[in-house]
């Protein structure tokens, strides 16, 4: 029984694979080829789509606006939002439904409606933030906003931070350095979960920058969007171009945050 547990599970997997990595080898395949509507296999192979699109002066500037406004949502978020479902734990329990309420409202609000929402609200408010990139990241905060809190949350649940807590009150310690050297290392696989999504997320989000900044702010999606009008193939350089940032990137908040974890702990445990 066990092993056919195990072939059924390597059949699923492997269909897995195949589904989410053939798109991509045929997306990749695509920016290269000359041509590829006439024939099964690509005319021929070139990479004048891949120099023209990365030499156009819009690609660096694109690509570094969304690197600004994912890790801006990044961290506003991990601000928030772990100190919050830490406090709400600890003190307010029973305002658990509440807060599950207000992380939960993105999904139900399309980005329109929310875009329309915040440019009506903040019109009316003595803020110089219409068409800034500033209302940009407070609008991917409320759309990712369940993609860190739901993992920061989880990863509360898993462990016992009452007696973490308690234990570090015994010791003189305050509630920020309880925070910051006693729970944030041991919840640190739920904050590096919620970091990746919301990344992943705001990187690709096309329909809050276009109805909120436009090309005041042009970001990496509005640059991709741009050339599928006109040109596939450069499209589909763009599009993996995006796929390998994104994976190059969560790499590096993996190596990166795992490794501060292990030094956090080391200095705990001693």
């Amino acid at each position: 029984m066990r092993k056919r547990n195990d072939w059924w599970r390597s059949i699923v997997l492997g269909l897995f694979l195949v589904f989410m990595i053939v798109p991509l080898i045929a997306t990749l395949i695509f920016s290269v080829s000359i041509r590829w509507d006439r024939s099964v296999w690509p005319e021929g192979y070139t990479l004048q789509w891949w120099l023209e699109v990365t030499s156009h002066p819009a690609f660096m500037m694109t690509l570094q606006n969304s690197f600004t406004a994912s890790f801006a949502t990044m961290f506003g978020l991990l601000v928030l939002v772990t100190p919050t479902a830490y406090w709400m734990k600890l003190k307010v329990p029973q305002g658990k439904p509440i807060i599950e309420l207000i992380s939960s409202f993105s999904f139900g609000v399309p980005g329109v409606v929310l875009a329309l929402a915040l440019i009506r609200f903040y019109s009316r408010v003595p803020l110089p933030i219409i068409n800034h990139p500033a209302i940009l990241v407070a609008a991917c905060m409320v759309l990712s906003l369940p993609f860190m809190y739901r993992p920061v949350l989880n990863a509360l649940e898993a462990i016992d931070f009452r007696v973490l807590t308690e234990a570090a009150q015994s010791l003189g310690a305050n509630s920020w350095v309880i925070l910051a050297e006693v729970i944030v290392p041991n919840i640190m696989s739920g904050i590096i979960s919620g970091c990746l999504l919301v990344f992943s997320t705001v990187f690709a989000e096309f329909t809050l920058t276009n109805l909120l900044v436009g090309t005041r702010f042009k970001t990496f999606p509005l640059y991709l969007v741009e050339f599928t009008r006109f040109d596939g193939r450069q499209a589909s350089a763009l599009a993996v171009v995006s796929f390998v940032v994104a994976w190059v990137t969560s790499l590096l908040i993996i190596w990166v945050t795992s490794r501060g974890g292990r030094e956090t702990t080391h200095i705990v445990g001693r």
